[in-house]
């Protein structure tokens, strides 16, 4: 019996995204990693880098038949879940990101969960570690957090990339 294909979103380590949907492409699974051209600067030089654009996700394109098959991928950490079982995700879903990431439209990608009144923690720069409220997002590249410090309040500016929701999922199971 033929088993449907459909997508489905899977976690990975941090920054395995590209290297996770190459060794799954390898093995003959459909993989998609949403990547984007982005200048990064070094001391030393300016490179252009793709770089993911939903970081800790990929999509594969699976029957039952290869779930475990993906699921003992290096750097694949555990699907995506809604309502007790891996997410399906439409394939209306999938070919709409693809076209808008290969369209010259600027995107970024900001977890739905980080909204004003939000509590967070900074997860790299200097200020790593600090948790705060989440104020507004000032603009695509600012966000605006309280910071709880020292007993001190601390308002400060940082690109939303530098932030995770401090939240437990319940509904996320591997």
């Amino acid at each position: 019996m033929e088993q449907t294909l459909n997508w489905y979103a899977v976690y990975t380590r941090s920054k395995h995204e590209k290297k996770s949907a190459q060794l799954l492409t390898e093995q003959g699974i459909e993989a998609y990693v949403p990547l984007r051209r982005v200048i990064r600067q070094w001391s030393d030089r300016r490179k252009l880098v793709l770089e993911p654009v939903i970081r800790g996700y990929i999509f594969v394109h699976v029957d039952r038949s290869h779930y475990e098959k993906v699921l003992s991928t290096d750097g694949v950490v555990r699907y995506v879940w809604f309502n007790g079982k891996p997410a399906v995700i439409p394939e209306k879903q999938i070919n709409t990101l693809k076209a808008v990431v290969g369209s010259d439209v600027e995107i970024e990608s900001l977890p739905e969960i980080l909204k004003p009144g939000v509590l967070v923690r900074v997860i790299a720069g200097p200020l790593a570690g600090l948790e705060g409220e989440l104020l507004r997002i000032a603009g695509k590249q600012k966000v605006v957090v309280r910071l709880h410090a020292l007993q001190q309040m601390l308002a400060v500016t940082l690109s939303p990339i530098l932030l995770e929701p401090v939240i437990q999922f319940a509904s996320v199971r591997s």
